[in-house]
C-alpha cells in the first residue's frame, strides 16, 4: 500500500498546475482558460486523441495503453468551474478575478487528473483506452448531462465511468465511499404569495403577504417532521425570503420565497412537491390571497453501481490502508450523476484534511493529496485495463 513514487517526484508540477488554475478561476461553461490549458497539457503528454467543445467546453483526451485488445475503454472524470464568491483565502495563489473563487477544489481535481495523465501516457501499463474527461459546469450548470447529450460515451466507446472529489474534514488522502445512492438529488422552488398591500397602520385594509409567507415557512417544517417516513433522507430547505416593499410602513403586494429539497429518493422528492404546494395554495388561501409555486427539477439522485464500486475500493486499499466502504450518503449534489445515468460506474471521496469547507470563501484544496489522488486514477486504470 504506497503512493506511486513517480508521483511523488511530480507532485510539485502538478501544484503549480493548480495553482494557476486556481487563480484564473471561470465559471460554468465559460472554463475557456482552463479547457484551453486541459488540451495543451494532454497533447503535450502525449495522448492519442485530444476532442474539444464537448459539452460546449469540455475535454476528452485518450490514452491508449501498452496493447489495446481488450475492446474496453474507461472513463475518469474531473471538473474544471469555480463558483461566484469572493476569496478571503490570502494564499499567494488567491484568485486574480474578483468574486470568483475554487471554492470547491474543482482545481485540485483537474490537476490530479491532469498528473494522472502524464504518468499513463509515460507508462501505457494498461490493455485498452483511457478516456480523460474534463468538464465544464458541475456549479449548477449540468455540464455533465451536456456531455452525456453531446455523444461522449458513444463516441468514444466508453463502457465504465469513474470520478472523485476531495473532501475536508476527512484526514489527508484517506478514502470514503458507498455503493447505491451516494449524493441526493437536489430541486429548487420559488413560491410567489400575492396579498394586497396598503399602509402599515392600516392592517385590516389589505392581505398580508408577508405574515401568509412566514406561516407557510413554518408550516414547510412539517413535511420532514410529520409527511415523511424518518427512516428516508429529505431535506426541505427555505433560504430566501424576500418583499416587494423597502420601506417601514408600506404592507407589500408579495413576499416570495427560494428553497431547495433534497432527497435519495425519486418517491420521497415527489411527495415534498406535492406538499409543498398544497401548503403554499392553503395557507395563502386562508389569509384571502393566493400563492403561485415554481418547482424545478435539478440533479438526480448520485448512484454507484455495487460492481464498479468495488473497484474503486480496491483501487483506493492499493493507495492506502485507510479507504471507508461504506461511507454515510451525503444531501449534497453532484452532476456526475449523469454519466452515472450513462454508464456504470463509481464516484469517491479524498480527504482534504482539516481544511475549510467547500464553498467557504477560505477555502483552498491542499495540495498534500495530490499524490493520493493521482495513484487512485492510475490504480484504477491499471488494475480495469490488466496487461497480463
Amino acid at each position: 500500500m504506497a503512493i506511486r513514487n513517480r508521483l511523488s517526484e511530480l507532485q510539485n508540477e502538478i501544484s503549480e498546475w493548480r495553482k494557476d488554475i486556481h487563480a484564473h478561476p471561470e465559471l460554468l461553461y465559460d472554463t475557456f482558460r482552463t479547457s484551453e490549458l486541459v488540451r495543451a497539457k494532454l497533447e503535450e503528454f502525449g495522448c492519442n486523441e485530444v476532442t474539444t467543445g464537448i459539452g460546449r467546453t469540455g475535454v476528452v483526451g485518450i490514452i491508449e495503453g501498452r496493447r489495446n485488445d481488450s475492446g474496453m475503454t474507461i472513463g475518469l472524470r474531473a471538473d474544471m468551474d469555480a463558483l461566484p464568491i469572493h476569496e478571503d483565502s490570502k494564499v499567494p495563489h488567491s484568485s486574480r478575478n474578483p468574486g470568483v473563487m475554487h471554492a470547491c477544489g474543482h482545481d485540485g481535481h483537474t490537476a490530479m487528473l491532469l498528473g494522472a495523465a502524464k504518468y499513463l501516457c509515460q507508462h501505457r501499463n494498461f490493455n485498452g483506452r483511457i478516456a480523460v474527461i474534463f468538464q465544464p459546469a458541475e456549479e449548477g450548470g449540468a455540464g455533465g448531462e451536456a456531455m452525456v447529450k453531446d455523444g461522449m460515451m458513444e463516441q468514444f466507446s466508453i463502457a465504465e465511468v469513474y470520478g472523485m472529489h476531495n473532501m475536508p474534514g476527512l484526514p489527508t488522502g484517506h478514502f470514503a465511499i458507498k455503493p447505491g445512492p451516494f449524493f441526493a438529488a437536489a430541486d429548487t422552488f420559488t413560491i410567489e404569495a400575492v396579498g394586497r398591500g396598503g399602509h402599515a397602520a392600516k392592517p385590516n385594509d389589505g392581505v398580508d403577504p408577508v405574515l401568509m409567507a412566514s406561516h407557510i415557512v413554518t408550516a414547510m417544517q412539517s413535511i420532514v417532521s410529520r409527511n415523511n417516513d424518518p427512516m428516508d433522507e429529505l431535506v426541505v430547505s427555505i433560504t430566501s425570503f424576500e418583499t416587494s416593499s423597502t420601506t417601514f410602513n408600506v404592507i407589500p403586494q408579495k413576499a416570495t420565497l427560494k428553497g431547495t429539497v433534497r432527497a435519495m429518493k425519486e418517491t420521497t422528492k415527489k411527495m415534498a412537491e406535492k406538499k409543498i404546494r398544497m401548503i403554499s395554495e392553503g395557507i395563502a388561501n386562508s389569509f384571502g390571497g393566493s400563492a403561485k409555486v415554481n418547482y424545478r427539477e435539478g440533479y438526480p439522485v448520485m448512484i454507484n453501481a455495487e460492481t464498479e464500486t468495488q473497484y474503486a475500493i480496491e483501487a483506493a486499499k492499493r493507495v492506502t490502508d485507510n479507504v471507508n466502504g461504506n461511507a454515510s450518503a451525503l444531501m449534497g449534489a453532484e452532476d456526475f450523476a449523469y454519466m452515472l445515468n450513462a454508464r456504470p460506474g463509481a464516484y469517491i471521496l479524498v480527504g482534504n484534511g482539516d481544511t475549510a469547507p467547500v464553498h467557504h470563501p477560505e477555502y483552498d484544496f491542499n495540495d498534500e493529496v495530490i499524490p493520493a489522488g493521482c495513484s487512485w486514477w492510475i490504480e484504477l486504470a491499471e488494475q480495469r485495463l490488466p496487461l497480463g
